[in-house]
């Protein structure tokens, strides 16, 4: 009767476990939501049919990047990159504190050796001395250890998110300078061929001067022009070494000029896919890393839950010693000692009830911030989509309208050797086809940033 009693209450205590999900291991809440996450940049729907599981994001990068330079700059950046030593470094101490987790489980054993020497009225001494080992062993029948092994199990993987992480933000960045360094590179050229233009518009107004054919106010318009030009120039050329200088603190190392290649040869993907939006849960390294921090949460609400349950410990000592504590015994004699203790709360102050709400809590905001930031990359995804293809649509105007104005060009030096135009008009047709140029290599720049964006926010780089 008393065994059936005790199996009894043993399935009792099993239910109104299971009914707590002490035991149970965490699953992504149905109320997580990644459909229509998309916007289409050109769908009159404005939603986007991404029913095809190719993504750019699964990519090496060395197939988005592939000028060679680049390439070699990418990996010095990922060896020498003080963030992804240190990422690094912080998947070694969560996998050590994982080890030491599991480890729990063991029962702990120390070795405890004690001595005593006795002197009674200046008589002899009587020395006594024991060498014991205690062992202590927690049951976990209650899944507290259970729990937290699997806390600890959430970090690691958190930390190696982070890791992938820091990763794909360096090979992003690095690509990124790398390409704004051919921007502007490409603009010094166009700006340097404008102050040789212009050097040589000033020599050609001052001899009309002379000659009779144009005023001082003109000669004077002309000096200014070449002068703002001049200083445009200056200005590109603190930007082309400024970038330089960023780009190598990236590579960990002192300031100094960069290898590169022209914007020209760079060749970028022309198919940008995007996969499924329920990929970027699988892919995003910061996705991942909300998904961990609400399964760390959901098992922090666990340990609280459990600490409700009684504490079961099993503690023992054995050894020999040569005192029982009354007299004294040569040679030492073996000694052995076990202790089970039961500890079940029953009031706590209101600390227990108070702990498990705020772990409730704490689990539905890290489960709102998950949302949050599936929402925060489908965003990314939408708006490298539209810069991509708005940028792709003005990169053919900019051409167009560079195209035309060159020609402007020409035909003014035409009409002013014909006297049916003026010098002035000549230059502001070169001050329009220079503003133009310069456009055309920033929306170039910005389509391959475009991609840079969309292959990072789809979680290019993680591996």
């Amino acid at each position: 009767m008393i065994m059936k009693k005790q199996i009894i209450g043993i399935v009792c205590v099993a239910a109104m476990m299971s009914s707590c999900h002490i035991y149970k291991s965490y699953d992504r809440p149905e109320t997580i939501d990644a459909s229509g996450i998309y916007r289409d940049p050109v769908s009159p729907t404005d939603t986007l049919a991404a029913t095809d599981t190719t993504n750019m994001g699964n990519l090496p990068w060395q197939e988005v990047f592939r000028d060679a330079k680049l390439q070699a700059l990418i990996e010095e950046g990922l060896a020498n990159n003080v963030d992804m030593q240190a990422a690094a470094l912080r998947v070694k101490e969560a996998k050590v504190m994982l080890t030491a987790a599991k480890l729990s489980y063991l029962p702990s054993i120390n070795l405890a050796p004690q001595g005593t020497a006795t002197s009674m009225d200046g008589g002899s001494y009587v020395k006594a001395y024991t060498l014991p080992v205690a062992a202590s062993w927690e049951l976990d029948f209650f899944g507290k250890i259970l729990n937290t092994k699997r806390g600890q199990k959430v970090a690691y993987l958190q930390s190696q998110y982070s890791e992938q992480a820091v990763r794909s933000q360096i090979i992003c960045g690095i690509a990124n300078m790398y390409y704004s360094l051919l921007m502007l590179d490409r603009q010094v050229e166009i700006t340097s061929q404008t102050v040789d233009i212009y050097k040589e518009n000033v020599r050609t107004m001052e001899a009309m001067k002379i000659a009779g054919m144009t005023t001082e106010a003109a000669v004077a318009q002309m000096r200014a022009a070449y002068s703002q030009v001049q200083a445009s120039l200056l200005d590109l050329q603190r930007q082309v070494r400024e970038t330089e200088n960023s780009l190598c603190v990236l590579l960990a190392k002192a300031p100094q000029p960069i290898d590169r290649n022209t914007l020209d040869e760079q060749v970028m993907p022309e198919d940008l896919t995007v996969g499924v939006p329920l990929q970027l849960l699988e892919n995003r390294p910061d996705v991942k890393i909300a998904e961990m921090t609400l399964a760390s949460a959901y098992y922090t609400t666990n340990q609280a839950r459990a600490a409700f349950y009684p504490g079961l410990n099993i503690t023992g000592t054995a050894g020999w010693t040569n005192g029982s504590g009354i007299s004294v015994a040569n040679p030492a004699e073996f000694m052995f000692q076990a202790l089970a203790s039961l500890a079940q709360p029953i009031f706590n102050n209101g600390k227990l009830v108070a702990n498990l709400k705020v772990s409730k809590a704490e689990e539905e905001i890290a489960r709102m911030n998950y949302q949050q930031t599936i929402l925060e990359a489908g965003q990314e995804v939408s708006d490298a989509l539209h810069l991509y293809d708005t940028q792709n649509e003005k990169l053919g105007h900019d051409r167009n309208q560079v195209d035309q104005l060159d020609k402007a060009v020409t035909y003014t030096k035409a009409l002013f050797q014909s006297g049916d135009a003026t010098y002035l008009e000549i230059l502001t047709a070169q001050q329009n086809l220079l503003s133009a140029q310069l456009t055309e290599v920033s929306d170039n720049f910005q389509r391959m940033q475009a991609v840079i964006n969309l292959y990072s926010a789809l979680g290019g780089g993680r591996q």
